[in-house]
C-alpha cells in the first residue's frame, strides 16, 4: 500500500504548492512561463501512481496524456492557446466516454464498449484540457442495489475518503471527489442524478457544482434518467468550478434538452463576486438536516453567522412545502426511466457488450463472484420489471408528480420570501465504509434541486471530527450566475479547506459515528 504524500510538495519547482494547487494558479504559472503542461501532467501522473493504490480514485490513466500535454505546450509556445483550460490535467468520471477509454460505469460489462469522445469531452479538449484519466465511481452510479457501498466498483475497487481512509467518499462521483481533494488532478468531471456531485464534494471537502439540467450535454454518458442526469465540475474552489462550467456549458444538437444553453452566459467566472452576499436574502432549509446531531448543526450555525457577517439577510428557517413526498414519486419514475434510457444507450453503443438491461443483469449473475461480491442488483431487477415505456401512464404520472413537487418546494419559498437562494448543509459527515449494511445515510439535501432539474453548489463550510461538511446553495433554473457569486463570496471569507490526512479515521463507531 502506498504511503501518504509528503507535505509541501511543489509542482514545477516553487511554481505551485500541491496541497493548495488550483487550476487558476496553474494556468497563471503556465502563462508566465514558470510551469509547463508537460511538468504539471507528469507531476499528477506520478502522484496517481504513488497514491492511487491507497485511494482507488482512478480507474485508468490516459496513455496519451503526455502527448496531449506536449501539444498544449506547443500551442502555448506558438501563441495559439486554445482556451481557459489550456494544459490543465482533468479527470473524467468513468461513465463518460473518452476516445480510446471506454465508459464502463465501473462495470466489466462495458469494458469492450467502443466510443469516441462525449460531447463534453470535445469541449474540454477544445479548451486545451489534458485528459489525464478516468475517475472511479460507485458502480452503475449507485443505481444497482438498495444496499450499495458508495465508491466501490468492480473495476476500480473501493475509493477511500482522503480525510479518513476507512470512511466513505460518498457517491457516485466518488473517484472525482477523492482525486480533487487528494491532489490527483486539478479538476474532475462528475455526474449527478440525485446527489452524486454535491454529496461526494461535501464528504471530500471540495466544491461541487450541479448545473441546471440542460446546461451541459449528456451525449456519451451512461444514463440513469434523462429527466435528472447532468454532468458538472468538481474542483477545489468555486473559481475553478466556474471556469470549468464555462467550458462544459453548451448547446449540443444531439441532446435537445441543451437547446436553452446556447443563450446562457459564456464565462461564468465573470460572476465571481466577493461582495455578492452583501444584501443577499438567504433562506435556511434547516429541516433538511434532520438527524444531523449537535456538532454537525453547529457547523451550520457557524456558517450562518459568517453569512450574516458578510451582509446577508438570513431567514431561519424556511420550509420547503411537500418536500417529504418527492422521493417516492422520484424513485418510481427513475425505475422506468433507467430501463428505457439504458436500453437506448446500450442499443446504440458500438463494441461487444450487453445490449439491454436484461443482458447486464445476466452478465452480473454469470460473474457474481466479482460483480456481486458485496451487494446485489435489486434495483436493476426492479427496473427490468417495469415496462420501460415512456408513455406508460404510471411512469408519466410518477415523473409529473415528482417534478411538480420538487419545483414547488423550491419555487414557493424563493418567491414568497424574495430569496436569492436557499441554503442548507449538503449531507452528513462521511460514514464508515460498510460492506454488510451499505451506506449509512443520516441526511442529504440534494433531492429538491435534483428532481426539479435546478442547480446547486456545495462549498466546504467546516469539519466534524476532522470530516468535511458542505454548505449547499440552491436556486431556480438557470441561476448558476447567482449561486456562483454567493458561494464564492462565502468561500473567500470562510476558507475552511484543509489538506486531507490520508490516514484512517480516529473516530470510533459504525453507524453512530456518522451522527455527529
Amino acid at each position: 500500500m502506498a504511503e501518504p504524500a509528503a507535505k509541501n510538495e511543489t509542482i514545477g519547482g516553487p511554481a505551485v504548492d500541491a496541497d493548495s494547487a488550483t487550476a487558476s494558479a496553474a494556468a497563471q504559472a503556465m502563462a508566465s512561463g514558470a510551469l509547463t503542461s508537460a511538468s504539471l501532467t507528469e507531476f499528477y501522473l506520478d502522484r496517481i501512481d504513488r497514491l492511487n493504490p491507497l485511494l482507488r480514485a482512478v480507474i485508468s490513466v490516459n496513455a496519451g496524456a503526455r502527448d496531449e500535454a506536449a501539444a498544449s505546450d506547443q500551442a502555448r509556445g506558438d501563441g495559439a492557446a486554445r482556451g481557459p483550460l489550456e494544459g490543465i490535467p482533468v479527470l473524467v468520471k468513468d461513465n463518460v466516454a473518452v476516445r480510446g477509454m471506454p465508459a464502463t460505469a465501473g462495470s466489466a460489462a462495458l469494458l469492450d464498449a467502443e466510443s469516441g469522445d462525449a460531447f463534453l469531452v470535445t469541449r474540454l479538449r477544445a479548451a486545451g484540457a489534458v485528459i489525464i484519466g478516468k475517475a472511479n465511481m460507485s458502480e452503475w452510479a449507485n443505481f444497482r442495489s438498495t444496499h450499495s457501498t458508495s465508491g466501490w466498483s468492480t473495476l476500480g475497487g473501493q475509493a477511500a475518503n482522503p480525510h479518513a481512509l476507512d470512511r466513505s467518499p460518498s457517491g457516485s462521483s466518488s473517484g472525482s471527489g477523492v482525486a480533487v481533494a487528494a491532489g490527483l488532478a486539478l479538476l474532475a468531471v462528475g455526474t449527478e442524478t440525485d446527489g452524486s456531485i454535491v454529496c461526494p464534494a461535501s464528504a471530500c471537502g471540495i466544491v461541487g457544482l450541479k448545473p441546471t439540467v440542460g446546461l451541459v450535454s449528456r451525449t456519451g454518458i451512461v444514463p440513469i434518467s434523462s429527466a435528472q442526469d447532468t454532468a458538472g465540475p468538481m474542483a477545489r474552489t468555486v473559481a475553478d468550478a466556474a471556469a470549468m462550467l464555462s467550458v462544459l456549458a453548451a448547446a449540443d444538437p444531439a441532446d435537445p434538452a441543451t437547446g436553452p444553453a446556447g443563450g446562457r452566459p459564456g464565462d461564468y467566472t465573470s460572476f465571481l463576486d466577493r461582495g455578492a452576499l452583501a444584501g443577499a436574502r438567504l433562506g435556511v432549509w434547516r429541516a433538511g438536516c434532520t438527524g444531523a446531531g449537535q456538532r454537525t448543526m453547529a457547523v451550520l450555525d457557524a456558517a450562518l453567522a459568517q453569512l450574516r457577517g458578510l451582509g446577508a439577510e438570513v431567514l431561519d428557517p424556511v420550509e420547503l412545502p411537500g418536500v417529504d413526498d418527492i422521493s417516492e414519486h422520484e424513485f418510481a419514475a427513475l425505475l422506468h426511466e433507467f430501463k428505457r434510457d439504458l436500453n437506448d444507450y446500450l442499443g446504440a453503443l458500438p463494441g461487444h457488450h450487453p445490449a439491454t438491461l436484461a443482458e447486464v443483469i445476466e452478465f452480473n449473475s454469470r460473474n457474481a463472484r466479482e460483480a456481486l461480491v458485496y451487494f446485489g442488483q435489486e434495483l436493476f431487477e426492479r427496473a427490468e420489471a417495469t415496462s420501460g415505456d415512456p408513455a406508460d401512464p404510471a411512469a408519466r404520472a410518477a415523473r409529473d408528480a415528482a417534478t411538480r413537487l420538487a419545483r414547488a418546494a423550491l419555487d414557493g419559498p424563493l418567491a414568497a420570501h424574495h430569496l436569492d437562494a436557499i441554503i442548507t448543509l449538503t449531507a452528513n459527515p462521511a460514514c464508515l465504509t460498510d460492506y454488510v449494511l451499505g451506506d449509512h445515510d443520516v441526511f442529504h439535501t440534494s433531492a429538491p434541486s435534483a428532481v426539479a432539474g435546478y442547480p446547486a453548489v456545495s462549498v466546504p463550510c467546516g469539519y466534524v471530527a476532522g470530516l468535511p461538511v458542505g454548505l449547499s446553495f440552491l436556486g431556480p433554473a438557470w441561476s448558476e450566475p447567482t449561486l456562483i457569486g454567493l458561494a464564492h463570496a462565502f468561500e473567500q471569507a470562510a476558507r475552511p479547506g484543509r489538506p486531507p490526512s490520508l490516514r484512517a479515521s480516529a473516530q470510533p463507531g459504525g453507524a453512530a459515528g456518522t451522527r455527529s
